[in-house]
């Protein structure tokens, strides 16, 4: 009897049990990520450090132009002055060098004075190493950095298809894919701000991405706790077998080349109060035509 009752209040307690366990690890992870919300830098602007761009823009040169064979076309379609929102593609995994690339081109083009920023997960900034991306003027990717450095009048570069899409599989490369990602379009309504659309092709042969790994990131919760909807798979130097790449990889020396299209002014070309759908539809079949028409220039996979 007495072992019975024990056993019954042990069971009606719920501990140790997987419920009560699958709750505690539900708080667990609700605490964590309002922690790494919390934790998400403000955009300071004033970190850009121009003489310090200026002091580097030889040694990004030489690697652009030797090992990436870097080619940024379209610059003049990007208005010389105010704010505007540059959208982009992107690949190449955690390293993402069309984003050297053209960022290099962009602070040579415009010169460094003029402010330029480029958005980025807040993981990215916290890895060892790359501090030093916040005096190349790239910032957390949040609303309110967003607002932020559009509201100062600067050239903000976003990639809405964010870690989805910079680690698609090998065989999507010539694929633009945002997720469905439509905020930057309400984004560049508010604050009234023409939309640049940003093409480049290259970077996602600088590894064999083999996979999103989107299944794997929700069983272990990262995008509740660290907003990373991926945990990528994928074949690179030096480590061979890759996943995660959280500590990065050596990309092999693929062409890149990036294409800046006309700006869309949205008001004037969708009316006053534009369908966001609509505008996203036509971003998006614009992006791909380009990306089409650049890879239909290209010989050979890395070769370009």
């Amino acid at each position: 009897m007495r072992e019975g009752a024990v056993s019954e209040r042990g069971s009606s307690n719920g501990a140790g049990t997987p419920g009560e366990i699958a709750r505690v690890a539900a708080r667990l992870a609700s605490a964590v990520t309002s922690e790494l919300q919390r934790r998400i830098p403000r955009a300071d602007l004033d970190e850009r450090d121009p003489d310090y761009i200026r002091e580097r823009l030889p040694g990004i040169w030489l690697l652009s132009s030797l090992y990436f064979r870097g080619e940024v076309r379209g610059l003049g379609n990007v208005p010389e002055e105010g704010a505007v929102l540059l959208v982009g593609n992107h690949s190449g995994g955690n390293l993402t060098p069309d984003t050297g690339v053209f960022t290099l081109a962009f602070n040579a083009y415009f010169g460094v004075e003029r402010p330029f920023y480029q958005l980025a997960h807040n993981l990215v900034l916290s890895m060892p190493g790359l501090s030093f991306l916040r005096k190349f003027g790239t910032v957390a990717a949040s609303p309110s950095n967003a607002q932020q450095a559009l509201g100062e009048g600067a050239a903000l570069l976003v990639y809405p298809g964010g870690d989805y899409e910079v680690h698609r599989p090998i065989w999507e490369r010539h694929k633009v894919d945002f997720g469905g990602r439509k905020g930057f379009i309400r984004l560049a309504l508010e604050q009234d701000v023409p939309i640049v659309p940003v093409v480049a092709i290259g970077g996602q042969e600088t590894a064999l991405f083999i996979s999103r790994g989107a299944r794997l990131a929700r069983l272990l919760r990262l995008d509740k706790m660290f907003r990373l909807k991926v945990l990528p798979i994928s074949i690179a130097l030096p480590w061979g077998l890759n996943v995660g790449d959280m500590l990065g990889h050596v990309p092999l020396p693929s062409k890149i080349i990036v294409e800046a299209l006309p700006p869309i002014h949205l008001r004037d070309e969708f009316g006053p109060e534009p369908d966001v759908r609509e505008v996203y539809d036509h971003l998006m079949r614009t992006m791909q035509e380009t990306l089409d028409a650049l890879a239909a220039e290209r010989r050979l996979p890395v070769i370009g």
